[in-house]
């Protein structure tokens, strides 16, 4: 490859890295086709990208953004994976196509400017995702609530019953 070339390449990796706080390194090395094509639809589905990269190109596209150390994950064939809702999204999404996909292979990640393991990566689909932090987040402000408008109608609700039977006694009493 030329000088050239090679240069454009770089500078289509630094345009499309740029803004990507988040991604998981993997190994594609041995998917046939159809196992290919299959996975990066799902993927595509999920608003998630997976692009093979020239490691030797990628190494200096991070390093001219200022993410040196991804460098360290780029060895052997490398596809780098990003987007989605967040990066808990992505490691669960990948995760499960590791179980389905033998031969894919997660090798770290990248995460608010520090490089993850392979093992971190993987531990990062065991988190909850965004979503299942915001609902336990609003259970947790709304209980109180819950608790305090159970308090307050818990004696109402007694005394209108005791009203209500001491009005039905005095209505007998006059029938009577």
């Amino acid at each position: 490859m030329s000088k050239k070339v090679k240069t454009l390449i770089q500078h289509e990796l630094k345009n499309r890295f740029d803004g990507v706080q988040e991604c998981l390194v993997v190994s594609l090395r041995g998917l046939n086709g159809i196992e290919n094509n299959r996975m990066r639809g799902d993927l595509l589905n999920r608003q998630i990208r997976l692009n093979v990269v020239k490691n030797s190109l990628a190494r200096r596209a991070f390093r001219d953004l200022g993410i040196d150390a991804m460098g360290q994950l780029l060895t052997g064939p490398c596809a780098i994976a990003y987007g989605g809702d967040n990066i808990v999204d992505l490691a669960k999404v990948m995760v499960e196509w590791s179980g389905k996909l033998e031969k894919l292979q997660i090798k770290g990640g990248y995460l608010d400017g520090q490089i993850l393991d392979a093992a971190q990566a993987r531990n990062l689909s065991q988190m909850p995702s965004r979503r299942q932090l915001q609902a336990q987040v609003v259970s947790l402000a709304l209980a109180p609530g819950g608790r305090v408008a159970g308090a307050i109608a818990g004696p109402a609700g007694f005394i209108a019953g005791c009203i209500k039977a001491l009005v039905e006694k005095l209505e007998k009493a006059e029938a009577a």
